[in-house]
């Protein structure tokens, strides 16, 4: 029987406003994304459309080593799989392709940010949060409710949720373990 499986990848960037909800909400973790490739060649979220302008966001295809990702000389962070049935994983993969197909329609939240800071639903339409993005794939997916709106999930939240963590630490040196995936087929943990 064939193996489904998801990704969610969540980091602690190194930005002045990622650093602020830190300080507010003292999380571990301040990003989503979602990837349906263990490599995470293809991570998808809400962020930084221009690398150094931080109030213009959008729905993006997101890289490690590329933009807002690459600032600082490490990435703290984790990844984890969530098996999920095949069923699941189509319903995935139609909400992803509707994002990219008509990403020009989606913006970042801002407000919603604000309200997830002040505890405040705040949900529109074609606005998200990174965390916001990530939990309205996974539930309308039916794969996991967290029982509240969607602008209140943070990321944080997203790491309790029922899935195995396959990797935490350094995001740098997660690309350099995938070679040793191919070769034996294990899972890594480094903390």
């Amino acid at each position: 029987m064939e193996k489904y499986c998801i990704y969610i990848v969540l980091t602690r960037m190194n930005t002045t406003i990622a650093r602020l909800i830190r300080i507010i909400k003292k999380d571990d973790f301040t990003h989503a994304a979602i990837s349906l490739d263990k490599q995470l060649k293809y991570m998808y979220s809400f962020g930084r459309k221009y690398t150094y302008i931080p109030f213009v966001g959008r729905f993006i295809k997101e890289d490690i080593n590329k933009k807002a990702y690459k600032f600082g000389k490490t990435l703290y962070g984790a990844v984890i799989e969530i098996e999920v049935s095949r069923q699941q994983y189509d319903k995935v993969r139609t909400l992803l392709d509707c994002f990219i197909s008509n990403d020009k329609l989606y913006k970042y939240n801002f407000k919603g940010l604000l309200y997830n800071l002040l505890g405040k639903p705040a949900c529109r339409e074609y606005r998200f949060l990174c965390s916001e993005f990530v939990y309205h794939i996974i539930k309308e997916s039916g794969i996991t409710d967290c029982g509240k709106p969607r602008n209140l999930v943070r990321p944080q939240d997203l790491y309790n949720i029922n899935g195995n963590i396959i990797y935490k630490g350094n995001l740098r040196d997660y690309k350099i373990l995938d070679d040793v995936w191919k070769k034996n087929g294990n899972n890594l943990h480094v903390s």
